[in-house]
Order: C-alpha cells, then sequence, then structure tokens
C-alpha cells in the first residue's frame, strides 16, 4: 500500500479514510528507518492551517530571515504536489506566508507549505485547498530584499530536512523521510 495524501473534502475522506495515510501509522510501520534516521519526526511545535489537513510530497526547502521574496518566487513556479518547507529561523516578528501566497499555492498545486516562522490572513490561508503548518501568526509583513537560498538543507528544531526527500503531515504531526514511503 503506497501512502497517499488525504483528501480536503470531508466526504471523500469519510469514503477514503482507510487508504489515507497516518502519520502514526507510517512511524509504526517503519520502525528501522525511524532507528537509521531515514524516517524523522519534526517536534510538535507547528499549529496547523489551510484546508488540507492532512498532505504529503516531495520537499522544496527554502532558507530565509524576515524576508519572503524568495518564498513568492517559488510559489509561482509550479508546484506539481511538492511541499515548500520554509526555514525562517524561528522569527515569529513577522510573517513570511498570507493569503495571497496560500491562493499562489494552491492555484500552482502546491499541497503544502511548512513555514519555520508566521503566517499572517489566517482566515484566508484556512480558505485555501492548501496544507500549511506554521509556529503561528503575526499580523506584520516582512521585508522584500530577495536575501536567502533556496534547495539548501534546513534545520527545522532539530531536525535536518534536505531538498527532495519526502514530507508527511496530519493532525498527529509531520515526518521527514529520506525516500517516499510505503506501508
Amino acid at each position: 500500500l503506497t501512502l497517499t495524501p488525504c483528501d480536503s473534502n470531508a466526504e471523500q475522506t469519510k469514503q477514503s479514510h482507510m487508504a489515507a495515510f497516518a502519520t502514526a501509522e507510517a512511524c509504526d510501520s517503519n520502525a528501522e528507518l525511524i532507528s537509521n534516521g531515514d524516517l524523522r519526526a519534526l517536534h510538535p511545535i507547528f499549529k496547523i492551517y489551510g484546508q488540507r489537513r492532512c498532505f504529503s510530497g516531495p520537499i522544496v526547502t527554502l532558507k530565509v530571515f524576515e524576508d519572503n521574496v524568495l518564498v513568492r518566487n517559488q510559489l509561482e513556479t509550479k508546484g506539481e504536489g511538492a511541499v515548500l518547507v520554509i526555514d525562517g529561523g524561528g522569527s515569529m516578528r513577522c510573517a513570511l506566508v498570507g493569503g495571497n501566497l496560500g491562493q499562489l499555492a494552491q492555484n500552482n498545486g502546491w499541497v503544502g507549505i511548512v513555514v519555520n516562522g508566521c503566517v499572517r490572513d489566517v482566515d484566508e490561508i484556512n480558505d485555501c485547498d492548501v496544507g500549511v503548518r506554521a509556529l503561528g501568526s503575526n499580523p506584520l509583513k516582512s521585508s522584500k530584499k530577495g536575501h536567502g537560498e533556496k534547495n539548501v538543507p534546513v534545520n527545522i528544531g532539530g531536525t535536518l530536512i534536505r531538498d527532495g526527500e519526502w514530507l508527511y503531515a496530519d493532525s498527529d504531526g509531520i515526518l521527514i523521510s529520506k525516500t517516499e514511503l510505503s506501508v
């Protein structure tokens, strides 16, 4: 059985519940991957936003600090089912993703965004068919200088995350896998 993302439509989710992945089940089924470090759980520091409570896909990484120009640039590209992982250094002083970027992510086929930092326009993000995890919300916008790096390893909460690895998220938490999982 290959792990597939949950459907954001509640009725379809009920119908396909058995086919949807669960991070807890993935952990139980992959003890060897956990013990050798190929499957890691992020610390439970993230709040859940967006319509997709459950999502998975290959990871694209960004490393920025209080500047979201690269975030917008990346979300303007075709996501093709990928998850954007943004290491914002854990800053709580401004938001890196807002409602416009949530809509952009949805329109361009990104399934999720994980922000080691803040979001804003929470009600707008919650209307988007995308999964979003962030440390919290802050109404202040970020700077627009264009500083940062993309497709580089990032460290979030003591977990190293590499571009091209796989992310699995549900209401229980977030898993990072070296490869696509199957159970």
